[in-house]
């Protein structure tokens, strides 16, 4: 998400639908406005519930010219007339007043789809706002919360265990990365995440993986039935395991190595390559090739394939634990 523009804009287009993102650009733009009037106030109406009258009436300029910003929320949902009146004000806006259009990208009529690409071409700033959902996104943003929290610093490793021991709802993650830069002075380890989360991160998908890819049965067994117990999700558990796998078969392939050396072939942290390479030991091919075949057909189990996921999960860790060692 871009950094607020220094001065308000007539119209801002927000695209996309990762809430917090979306929230904090409306709050954005709100702080802009104050910066110029420091009692400009904020007025939010789903675009539904508007007609073109009430529209123009809500950006009228004020008698009394104060700042205002308006949030025209769930603009995808917009008909044709009131698509037309919020670009006819995009192209001939009002002073003071800041019209924020919330727009998810998609859209149910013509018009509504094709706002956001109009708006842009009559000169709306734009904040792209869009959903986070691959890993690599997710600890970019972990990152970025890290150092905007006082500027703090994380390596890999802590980034990764916080995303395990928190979970992948974004306001958490944030209101958890601002608390450890807060508790540590900014400088942020696995160590530091797992003294702070101890509870939780003892209990996610990473701790049942590491114990069923080392072939630890008991142990592995136990720490399923404690992260099922205290509600972990069990997609999470069984992305871990997916991941664990996965990430000791490409390891594995190229041999042994310079972690260091290796991390940039497999675009992946030198600590987890590291990390692979113990953990390989006692994994033979075929008994690989099962295991990955095990955690595809997790992936469909936990995601509604399955009756029980929880029984699906533990049959899982089970046949991996059972696969370590086979030759």
């Amino acid at each position: 998400m871009s950094a607020p523009a220094d001065t308000p804009d007539a119209v801002h287009l927000i695209l996309g639908e990762e809430e917090l993102l979306v929230e904090r650009a409306v709050r954005g733009a709100l702080a802009v406005a104050r910066k110029a009037d420091p009692q400009a106030d904020l007025t939010r109406v789903r675009v539904t519930d508007l007609t073109p009258p009430e529209l123009a009436e809500l950006v009228s300029p004020s008698l009394f010219a104060e700042g205002r910003v308006v949030a025209l929320e769930a603009a995808q949902e917009c008909g044709t007339e009131i698509a037309d009146a919020v670009l006819g004000y995009a192209k001939a806006p009002a002073d003071g007043v800041t019209v924020v259009v919330v727009h998810s990208g998609g859209g149910r009529s013509k018009a509504a789809k094709e706002l956001p690409a109009a708006l842009r071409k009559a000169g709306a700033r734009v904040t792209e706002c869009p959903k986070i959902t691959k890993a690599a996104d997710r600890e970019a943003f972990v990152r970025n919360e890290i150092r905007a929290a006082g500027g703090g610093k994380a390596d890999p490793e802590a980034v990764a265990v916080l995303i395990e021991a928190v979970g992948s709802d974004l306001r958490e993650l944030a209101a958890a990365a601002s608390q450890l830069v807060a508790d540590t002075a900014g400088k942020v380890d696995a160590e530091a995440v797992r003294r702070y989360h101890r509870g939780r991160a003892e209990v996610t998908g990473f701790a049942v993986a590491e114990k069923a890819v080392m072939g630890d049965r008991a142990g592995a067994l136990e720490a399923l039935r404690w992260a099922i117990q205290l509600g972990v999700p069990h997609v999470l558990v069984a992305d871990a395991l997916a991941d664990a796998v996965r990430t000791i078969a490409r390891v594995s392939a190229v041999g042994r190595g310079d972690p260091f050396k290796l991390a940039g072939e497999l675009g992946m942290p030198p600590w987890k390559v590291k990390k692979a390479q113990g953990q390989s030991r006692g994994w033979e091919e075929r008994g690989l090739a099962a295991a990955m075949t095990v955690v595809a057909d997790l992936n469909a189990d936990v995601k509604g394939v399955a009756a029980d996921s929880g029984y699906a999960l533990e049959r899982a860790v089970l046949k991996i634990v059972a696969a370590h060692g086979r030759r």
